[in-house]
């Protein structure tokens, strides 16, 4: 009996470990079942994020942040409002590549009603995982402008390239021919109309959202974004390597809030900023060479010129419009030393006002200087340059009231007989005189010359 007791206590304790090491997967499951389920309930989010102006490099790094931000936060989707009028093509082209090589869904919606994705927004556009666009809105016309005034490349009329043999012509179509190409390997990634995106870019041809949709250049037409996450629920996306299928009925949705530095470069990459910035840093720097040692103006003047040249580089300059406004400023300081009787402030006012007009070049009024800010500008530049450079030149033509050069042509009476030498009294100062002549006391005379402290003069 007792042997047998002994021997099941063995067994006991033999089985007691077996059975736990049995119910261990199940055991270990249990709280990872238990963890995922919070995940698995989780409501879907998508994160948005809004780009209204011109593409420069800061809204390029302000996309590329904002794909990886929410790749990393597990989105389901990054939703870009898109309204802008074009851009930087190396900028579109680090936009496109961001978007290409995505780890989450990149949704591109043309909004708020009235918004255009034109020229560089075409290239954005095209590239999404689900292009979109609300009701009243419009894409296309993204023919590249040439810097520097060239117009449309190849030099003939849009879809032209026949025209512009000569080296500029060559670049021109050079420059079309890669854009074109690059914009139709973009729909043909995405499987849109390869055909208009390219007339888009050779014919500068623009379509509604309707047409757009009809024409398979997008794939959804949506009043607002929760519209839109709901039409695009169940779609399957291409990402990189994979197919993933969106989840965003119902999504939640966060902002994306634009940092203090893109706020401050995106301000300053519109026109009139630019102008003016411009102008400032002109009248810093001749503030400062006129005043050596002044370092305000230089400083002001300095930072001003380095945030215009930014500005510069992220619209389409006008070298034409350049080199008006540095005619403008030579006429406007050739106006103080050269009798024009005004003709040189008039030729000054209409070089700066043509200069500003044809300073930015490109489609719509955004990339034109405001005539509200031309005006005063010319204004104030002519006035400030022929009241200035007046003051300047008449300061240089007055004559020197110290040293040597201020007694020179000084009167004064004699003191004590002057034969040669003696005593005259010149701005109430008794000085030592010389004179080649005799010269009676009372006697009014005038300075010719000073040599040390004596003076040589001669009878008024």
């Amino acid at each position: 009996m007792t042997r047998f007791i002994v021997h099941a206590i063995v067994a006991g304790l033999v089985a007691a470990p077996l059975a736990a090491r049995a119910q261990a997967p199940a055991d270990s499951a249990g709280p990872a079942a238990g963890h995922a389920a919070p995940d698995s309930a989780r409501a879907p989010f998508v994160q948005t994020l809004v780009i209204d102006g011109a593409i420069h490099p800061a809204s390029a790094e302000l996309i590329e942040r904002s794909i990886v931000r929410a790749a990393d936060a597990g989105a389901e989707a990054l939703v870009i409002e898109l309204d802008t009028p074009g851009g930087l093509v190396d900028s579109t082209r680090d936009i496109v590549q961001a978007i290409l090589a995505s780890r989450v869904p990149v949704v591109v919606y043309v909004a708020p009603s009235g918004a255009r994705a034109g020229s560089a927004g075409v290239f954005v556009t095209l590239a999404a995982h689900v292009a979109a666009m609300a009701p009243g809105t419009n894409i296309g016309a993204a023919t590249p402008i040439q810097m520097g005034g060239g117009g449309i490349p190849g030099g003939g009329a849009p879809g032209d390239t026949t025209k512009g043999g000569g080296e500029g012509g060559a670049l021109g179509r050079k420059i079309l021919n890669d854009t074109a190409a690059f914009v139709r390997t973009i729909a043909e990634k995405r499987g849109r109309n390869a055909e208009w995106a390219e007339r888009a870019v050779r014919e500068a041809v623009s379509a509604t959202e309707t047409e757009a949709l009809a024409m398979n250049v997008i794939d959804v037409i949506a009043p607002t974004v929760p519209a839109l996450l709901d039409s695009i629920d169940g779609r399957t996306v291409e990402v990189v390597d994979r197919d993933v299928t969106l989840h965003t009925a119902g999504a939640r949705v966060e902002t994306i809030e634009k940092g203090l530095r893109f706020k401050i470069l995106d301000a300053i990459a519109n026109p009139n900023v630019a102008f003016v910035l411009m102008l400032i840093g002109i009248y810093g720097i001749f503030f400062e060479l006129m005043n050596p040692g002044a370092i305000l103006p230089g400083v002001l003047g300095g930072i001003s010129l380095l945030l215009a040249f930014f500005a510069l580089q992220a619209l389409p300059v006008n070298y034409v419009g350049v080199l008006l406004l540095a005619l403008a400023l030579i006429l406007f300081i050739a106006e103080v030393k050269v009798v024009s009787h005004g003709i040189l402030t008039i030729g000054g006012l209409i070089a700066f006002v043509l200069g500003a007009t044809m300073l930015f070049e490109g489609a719509g009024p955004f990339f034109r200087v405001s005539w509200g800010v031309i005006v005063p500008a010319a204004l104030l530049t002519a006035g400030f340059f022929v009241f200035a450079m007046s003051l300047a030149w008449r300061t240089w033509k007055t004559k020197p009231t110290t040293g040597r050069e201020g007694l020179v042509g000084e009167r004064g009476v004699v003191q004590r007989r002057i034969d040669p030498e003696g005593k005259v009294l010149v701005r109430g100062e008794l000085w030592a005189a010389r004179a080649d002549e005799t010269l009676e006391r009372g006697e009014e005379v005038e300075v010719v010359d000073a040599e040390g402290l004596e003076l040589r003069v001669r009878r008024a």
